[in-house]
C-alpha cells in the first residue's frame, strides 16, 4: 500500500514535483524541464497506476486518494495527503479533479518497436496543439489504433494536457517519432503498410473505398489543422484519401478527422 503522508506545509520540500505547475518556465512537463509526467484527476491517475509509467508521488484531498484505495494497494510511492487550499498554493492554482501523480518517463520505443505487430497507425505532421493530440490519442484507444508515430516538430503526447485530454490513454497507446521526415515513412511500407494520406484535395478517393484492417496492414497519416498534410508528405503515401462532406465545408478538426477515419478503417 501507498504510504500515506499528511501535509500541511506548502513548502515542504517533498512536494516540489507537484510544485507551480502553471508558471510555465517551471513547469516540470516542459521541455527542458524536469522530465515528469503529470496525471490529473481519479481517472487520469488510475491509469498511470496501471501503466507501466514508474510513478514518484501522488499529492491529493483525502477524498479523491480514498477513491483510489483500490489502486494505491499495490503502489510503493508515497501518496501525500492535505486540504485543498494547500494544494493549490503548492501547485498554483485550485486543481478541481483534487489529486495529481508525477511519474519519470520512460525509455521512448523506436519506430521499429511500436510497427512491429501493428495492424493500423496513426501517423501525424505538424499536429502542435495539445489538445488536438490528447483528444488523437484517446480516439486511438477506443477505436482499435495499435500505435501512434509522430513526424519531428508534433506537440509532446505527454505534455499534462495532452495527457490530461487523451483521459490518459496516451499512456497505454505506444508512440515514437521519426528521426527523419518523410523518407522514415519507407520504413512501414517495407513492413508491408499501405499509407494513406488524409486530405480533402479533389484528386483524393474516398475513405469508404479504402479497405479495412482486414485487407492488410494500413497506416493513416495526419496533418495539423490549418495546413493539413504537406506535399512532400503526401507525396510518399501510396494513395491520397478524403471524409466525404456536404458542400461549402471542405474540413474537419483534426481529431474528429481522425475519429472518422479510425473508425472506417480501424473497427472493420
Amino acid at each position: 500500500m501507498a504510504e500515506l503522508i499528511f501535509t500541511e506545509d506548502a513548502a515542504d520540500p517533498r512536494l516540489d514535483d507537484f510544485r507551480d505547475l502553471s508558471t510555465a518556465d517551471r513547469r516540470p512537463d516542459r521541455p527542458g524541464g524536469r522530465g515528469l509526467v503529470i496525471a490529473e484527476g481519479t481517472v487520469v491517475v488510475s491509469r498511470m497506476l496501471a501503466s507501466g509509467y514508474p510513478v514518484r508521488a501522488l499529492l491529493g484531498v483525502p477524498r479523491r486518494l480514498q477513491e483510489l484505495a483500490g489502486e494505491l494497494a499495490g503502489v510503493s510511492a508515497p501518496a501525500y495527503v492535505t486540504s485543498a487550499e494547500t494544494m493549490a498554493e503548492v501547485v498554483g492554482f485550485h486543481l478541481n479533479r483534487g489529486v495529481l501523480a508525477v511519474a519519470d518517463r520512460p525509455g521512448p520505443p523506436t519506430v521499429a518497436e511500436v510497427v512491429a505487430g501493428a495492424g493500423v497507425l496513426a501517423v501525424l505532421e505538424g499536429v502542435g496543439d495539445h489538445e488536438n493530440l490528447g483528444s488523437l490519442f484517446r480516439n486511438a484507444a477506443a477505436l482499435g489504433v495499435d500505435g501512434v508515430l509522430l513526424a519531428p516538430g508534433c506537440s509532446d503526447p505527454l505534455y499534462r494536457r495532452s495527457v490530461r485530454v487523451s483521459m490518459g490513454h496516451v499512456l497505454r497507446v505506444p508512440f515514437a517519432t521519426f528521426e527523419e521526415w518523410p523518407g522514415g515513412l519507407e520504413l512501414l511500407r517495407e513492413s508491408g503498410f499501405r499509407i494513406a494520406a488524409l486530405t480533402p484535395r479533389a484528386d483524393s478517393v474516398p475513405l469508404r473505398e479504402l479497405p479495412g484492417r482486414a485487407a492488410g496492414r494500413i497506416a493513416l497519416l495526419l496533418g495539423a489543422e490549418g495546413p493539413g498534410l504537406s506535399d512532400e508528405a503526401i507525396a510518399a503515401a501510396d494513395l491520397a484519401v478524403r471524409i466525404e462532406m456536404v458542400p461549402g465545408v471542405d474540413s474537419l478538426n483534426v481529431a474528429t478527422a481522425a475519429a472518422v477515419a479510425f473508425h472506417a478503417v480501424a473497427t472493420r
